[in-house]
């Protein structure tokens, strides 16, 4: 077997893969990304780890709204478009019990909320182990402020929960699109300080 490689709309096939075969994949860079940073970069190097098969162990920066805690479980999630996308379909991703990861780009602020309100009404929230915010870059707003970013929109949506919640992730629709291991179990801790990812 080979491995499946990709991201943004490629969350389709990691969620379809791992619901209903329970085969890993690797969220990561694409050719075109590879292309355009090049085989030293951290996207780069990471997916080339991951592709042998290597621990991944990652550490990035506090976030004014992480909620600290630890975690340990197996990561499912991608691109938040795509995993609302395929609510109530075959590719439904399951969260119970797992540490969900989402990331997007040049969405509408109010859209960001729709599809949070929508996971969670879901239960895709409800007994989530942990949640992992990647790049939530270039976010578009309306003419009235819709009032919030999308940092604090996700926020809002988790408030009641008590997992750990950690911003920052370098991973998603930008240059640090560092690999994830999709359906591998992982620890996360966040810290005050600190965030660390250990696969």
């Amino acid at each position: 077997p080979k491995w499946v490689c990709g991201f943004s709309d490629v969350t389709v096939l990691h969620s379809h893969i791992w619901q209903n075969f329970g085969i890993e994949t690797i969220h990561s860079i694409m050719p075109v990304q590879l292309k355009k940073l090049g085989g030293e970069s951290d996207a780069a190097k990471t997916l080339v780890k991951s592709l042998k098969g290597e621990k991944l162990d990652y550490e990035f920066s506090a976030h004014p709204l992480n909620r600290t805690g630890s975690a340990e479980g197996i990561i499912v999630g991608g691109n938040l478009s795509i995993l609302y996308s395929l609510l109530g379909s075959v590719s439904d991703i399951g969260t119970t019990g797992k540490i969900l990861f989402i990331e997007d780009i040049d969405e509408y602020l109010y859209h960001i909320d729709r599809m949070m309100m929508a996971m969670k009404r879901a239960g895709k929230l409800d007994k989530l182990k942990g949640l992992v915010v990647g790049g939530m870059s270039d976010m578009k707003d309306n003419a009235i402020p819709f009032g919030k970013n999308a940092e604090e929109i996700i926020v809002d949506a988790v408030k009641e929960y008590d997992f750990p919640v950690c911003f920052n992730f370098p991973a998603g629709h930008i240059d640090a699109n560092c690999a994830l291991y999709i359906g591998k179990s992982a620890k996360l801790e966040v810290g005050k300080a600190k965030s660390t990812l250990v696969f």
